[in-house]
């Protein structure tokens, strides 16, 4: 094949605006598909992330008070007991905000009062005893809150006497110590024990850093509106979730009641951006690579009619077919070739401008040698068809006037 290389190099030198047009073309392709699919993968891996909840099991409304002798606290506490006592529910509680929905609570954390020693920022959420079970998080060291220990709602100054936090507040805290029974204060100093560890559950905030550093407080959210966090029995949420509303009216109606939502509803909302991104980068990809195909297999056609008496002679003086379609496809592996080699040394200057700007991982090397193979094959599959059709022409075209 080597001999072959010299006369193609020396015929795409002669006419080559189309040839340097298409290599730029694959080049450009290469470079964005390559950082697209890094992209798509890194969105990918962000909106699978385990939230450490039962997410799909669980629902939740909001009930807001607004007649002048609406109780609060009774209504809160008659609303639990009917949710609590329905066969389709495994655990409801009261909770302010709900989980990976973009608003919550948040404060600072500290070993030592006086805003002193290690800190860590959590995402909190004020509840009752029932919110572990209602939340289907895991408990991994310590007890979850007892009803007794339950508090009605606190001013803004005022902390608790016990805490649950999650594993990462408490590897952020205290790194290689046992937390059950440690003291933590708040931003004005109040202590609180740690009385529970979760393993993993994820804060409001889905591009906060500190995502998985959340605390619960055994305090009922102030009113006269909460929401009611319910988790159904496995394979029960659709049968449960129409007797809600009209249940906790019938309960009391001087007051609304919001329309139900799941929390896979909630958490889809969060990660909505990041699912566009994701699916416009897709289509983005798909594309340039037909556009790159179609470039290709144009710059093809072209150079096939074009030598048709070419060719002709060739088969006149005994080239074979297979010698016509390889030496099209060297051709075009060679017009491909150098639209690659352009193409990686942009999609790393690509890949280290959106790593700085925009705080991403670096692009991996197994992405560029991946998008490498596939441009390749995508030049040689656009060729191959107006090669094969150049490999069918007749010796009897060397004789007739193009």
């Amino acid at each position: 094949m080597s001999y072959e290389i010299r006369p193609i190099l020396s015929a795409l030198l002669r006419n080559r605006t189309g040839a340097v047009l298409v290599a730029l073309q694959v080049a450009v392709s290469l470079a964005v598909l390559v950082n697209a699919a890094y992209v798509i993968k890194q969105r990918v891996q962000f909106v699978n992330r385990p939230d450490g909840m039962a997410t799909e099991e669980i629902v939740s409304l909001r009930s807001t008070g607004f007649a002048k002798d609406y109780d609060y606290l009774a209504n809160l506490q008659a609303d639990l007991q009917w949710l609590n006592s329905l066969p389709d529910v495994l655990a409801a509680a009261p909770i302010r905000n709900l989980p990976l929905s973009g608003g919550g609570s948040g404060t600072g954390l500290y070993t030592q009062p006086g805003e002193k020693g290690i800190d860590a920022h959590v995402n909190y959420y004020e509840s009752d005893h029932r919110t572990i079970e209602a939340l289907g998080v895991k408990l991994i060291a310590g007890r979850g809150f007892r009803p007794e220990e339950i508090l009605p709602p606190t001013k803004g100054s005022e902390f608790v006497p016990q805490v649950i936090v999650t594993k990462a507040v408490v590897e952020k805290l205290f790194p290689g110590q046992t937390a059950i029974g440690k003291t933590v204060y708040d931003n004005l100093g109040q202590p609180a024990v740690i009385i529970g560890i979760i393993e993993h559950m994820h804060g409001a905030w889905i591009n906060w850093d500190s995502l998985d550093q959340v605390m619960l407080l055994p305090s009922l959210p102030p009113g006269p509106a909460t929401r009611y966090m319910i988790r159904a029995k496995p394979g029960r949420l659709d049968a449960l979730i129409p007797q809600l509303q009209p249940g906790l009216v019938a309960l009391n109606n001087n007051r609304v009641i919001g329309e139900p939502v799941t929390q896979t509803v909630v958490k889809a909302r969060s990660y909505l951006a990041d699912r566009n991104m994701a699916i416009f980068l897709v289509a983005v990809g798909l594309v340039l690579a037909v556009v790159t195909a179609l470039g290709i297999f144009s710059l093809a056609t072209f150079n096939v009619n074009s030598r048709q008496r070419q060719v002709g002679t060739r088969r006149a003086i005994g080239a074979r077919r297979s010698d016509i379609l390889r030496y099209f496809l060297v051709e075009n592996g060679m017009i491909t070739s150098g639209g690659v080699v352009l193409g990686c040394a942009l999609a790393l200057l690509i890949g280290l401008w959106l790593s700085s700007a925009y705080d991403l991982p670096r692009l991996d090397l197994y992405y560029l040698v991946g998008g490498v193979f596939a441009v390749f094959l995508l030049g040689q599959v656009a060729a191959l068809q107006p090669a094969r059709r150049a490999a069918r022409i007749a010796p009897a075209m060397a004789t007739r006037n193009i």
